[in-house]
């Protein structure tokens, strides 16, 4: 009989395959009985410490560490909210304010004020005393929350969503049964743990024996070194955005030759273009290419689509996929009246892996979620339509952007943007290629200042920008204007700007 707890499931593989190997990063490997023996322990001391079922922030990088610290965290009865080191400080701080949180697990140097709560840092936790009993597992379970992923919020303060167990069973059971995936496979593990796409790797990688395989930030950085890494790292599952991909495109070496160890592409995050697919299929013509779709409040995904040449001859934009079986998509008009097929409406997700909501943000949750017909519904603001059962991506409902994977609410830009002391007022607005987001423009009103070129102005705003928000929010291309266009409504005339962009 199947364990129906994913903690069970994962344990289960150090009874069954002890020495198989769960994380590999260059030379050091760790296996499924040093997990289990590891989370055990960290649990156990969670247990003793904290007498109660909150959160739990665990802060680091792509490390084997930060693994071990989830699934303890799970096994204690806690939440997890992970949080990447490279999140500037501003950003940390917003997150432990909304966040009512019992501790942190800090595996690298934790950057702002604990607020009184214990830290526990890399020492402590490579410390902790030994267990004296057998672990008492307290498992996360059914409707409570398993993680909390903090994304962007329009009014400057990251919303946190809340995921449950059962939310993740409902994805990860779609991802074990519809994707060809096998036992012991070795999945690419590139997308920081705060992104959401790293649960595509992260669980159905641990629930089936396989391995994950990090690619860290500094190798992807250095173009040479990155091309050194990939073929030695022998993957078997790709998981990443696809402008990853079209980064890895620009070296002939990514090819099926080079890397013959990879059967699966699967992709979420952003648009899958065209050009990305047709590539991908030239050069690795035996690997099985996936295009997925679904928001964070969603859990992850919740549509997929293989990509064969059939797919890319009949489409110019590619589809993002059929419905998973437990879930179903409703387009809505503006009065959530569900709109025949073939008409551009809202995307609204119905079904066991959305969310129960926004953590500590009722205002907020009550705007994006709702019950229809007795299940949990979710308003995306994505525009879409299907054609006999598949369904096609249309762009935003609102402000809201893809960015290489991340989305990005424009007006949590133009908030943090207007408080640099630079900036007398500013917007900003995407420049698209192919659909898909190709940069983000910032339009400035500048205070007075002492740079004779504009390129000094610039590079001073980015400076003053990054302390505040993460690298990928910060615009690329800076237009200095006497006064923002406005509508007759007296709002900035965002649309009228996006048109200029992209005109």
């Amino acid at each position: 009989m199947r364990k129906n707890n994913l903690i069970e499931r994962i344990d289960h593989w150090a009874e069954v395959s002890p020495n198989a190997i769960c994380f590999k990063s260059g030379e050091m490997s760790h296996t499924y009985a040093e997990l289990k023996e590891a989370s055990d322990k960290a649990a156990q001391h969670l247990i003793r410490q904290f007498d109660n079922r909150l959160p739990v922030i665990v802060y680091g990088g792509l490390d084997y560490d930060m693994i071990v610290s989830f699934i303890a965290c799970a096994k204690a009865g806690h939440a997890y909210i992970p949080i990447d080191s490279h999140t500037p400080a501003d950003r940390v701080e917003l997150i432990t304010q909304v966040a009512d949180y019992t501790a942190i697990i800090a595996w690298e140097d934790w950057p702002v004020d604990s607020q009184d709560k214990p830290v526990l840092s890399r020492e402590d936790m490579l410390n902790l005393p030994p267990s004296k009993e057998e672990l008492t597992a307290e498992n996360v379970s059914g409707d409570e929350t398993f993680y909390i992923i903090f994304t962007s919020g329009t009014t400057g303060v990251p919303k946190g969503v809340q995921i449950s167990h059962d939310n993740l069973v409902s994805y990860t059971d779609w991802m074990l049964s519809d994707f060809g995936l096998e036992t012991g496979q070795a999945f690419l593990s590139q997308a920081p743990y705060s992104f959401d796409l790293s649960v595509m790797d992260v669980y159905p990688s641990l629930l089936t024996g396989g391995q994950l395989v990090p690619l860290h930030k500094a190798v992807i950085n250095d173009f040479k070194q990155l091309f050194t890494v990939l073929p030695e790292m022998n993957l078997n599952v790709w998981v990443s955005t696809p402008s990853f991909a079209d980064i890895c495109l620009m070296n002939p070496l990514f090819n099926g030759e080079a890397m013959a160890s990879i059967s699966h592409f699967l992709f979420c995050g952003e648009e899958l273009t065209h050009s990305t697919a047709s590539k991908l299929t030239e050069r690795f013509p035996n690997a099985r290419i996936f295009n997925t779709y679904g928001p964070t409040e969603a859990t992850v995904a919740v549509t997929e689509i293989e990509i064969t040449p059939e797919v890319l001859a009949g489409n110019e934009r590619l589809p993002i996929g059929r419905v998973k079986s437990d879930t179903t998509i409703h387009i809505m008009d503006e009065n959530g009246v569900p709109l025949p097929e073939e008409e551009v409406g809202e995307i609204v997700i119905v079904g066991p892996s959305v969310s129960k909501g926004y953590f500590n943000n009722e205002e907020k949750t009550t705007e994006a979620f709702y019950v229809y017909e007795g299940q949990q519904a979710y308003r995306t603001g994505d525009a879409g339509l299907f054609k006999e059962d598949v369904l096609y991506y249309q762009g935003r409902m609102d402000f809201q952007v893809k960015l290489h994977g991340y989305r990005i609410e424009l007006e949590d830009i133009d908030h943090h943007l207007s408080e640099v002391s630079y900036v007398k007022a500013a917007t900003v607005v995407p420049k698209y290629h192919e659909h898909k987001v190709q940069q983000l423009v910032a339009y400035i009103v500048a205070n007075e200042h002492d740079f004779e070129k504009p390129y000094q102005l610039s590079k001073a705003i980015k400076e003053e920008l990054k302390e505040r928000v993460m690298d990928y929010m910060i615009p690329q291309k800076y237009v200095y204007v006497d006064a923002l266009p406005l509508t007759q409504n007296g709002k900035v005339d965002r649309k009228g700007l996006i048109n200029e962009v992209n005109g």
